[in-house]
């Protein structure tokens, strides 16, 4: 996982290569991440938050559509867990129609196996 996750009003996190293939378990390397996930959107409790799910291309376009609504909705239940309020953040999964790298390699597909955190 990489990315900004100082989470304010109207800001946009990317959580990259946070799942492995045909999975929606966070990869416990991801600890830290999460961890400062949580401080930022702890620290804004004003903040609507908008939890959006990924995937690669492989597979079917409906099976991606619902691994990455599991994707999702696994960093809500984590955020959830931490002590953030679950009425404050919205899960949804777009599947594989927004990809940020090529899908044509592991490398471009790993990445694309990722949630973004929309801070309203």
């Amino acid at each position: 996982m990489n990315g900004d996750y100082e989470c304010a009003p109207r800001c946009t996190s990317n959580l990259n290569s946070s799942f492995d293939f045909d999975s929606a378990d966070i990869r416990s390397e991801s600890e830290e991440v999460l961890s400062r996930l949580y401080d930022g959107l702890a620290g804004d409790e004003a903040a609507e938050i908008l939890i959006k799910g990924h995937t690669s291309s492989e597979g079917s376009e409906s099976y991606n559509q619902a691994l990455s609504e599991r994707r999702a909705r696994a960093v809500v239940d984590d955020m959830v867990r931490r002590g953030i309020d679950g009425s404050r953040m919205r899960a949804v999964g777009v599947g594989e129609v927004e990809p940020i790298a090529n899908n044509g390699d592991e490398a471009g597909r790993s990445l694309n196996r990722r949630v973004e955190i929309e801070c309203r």
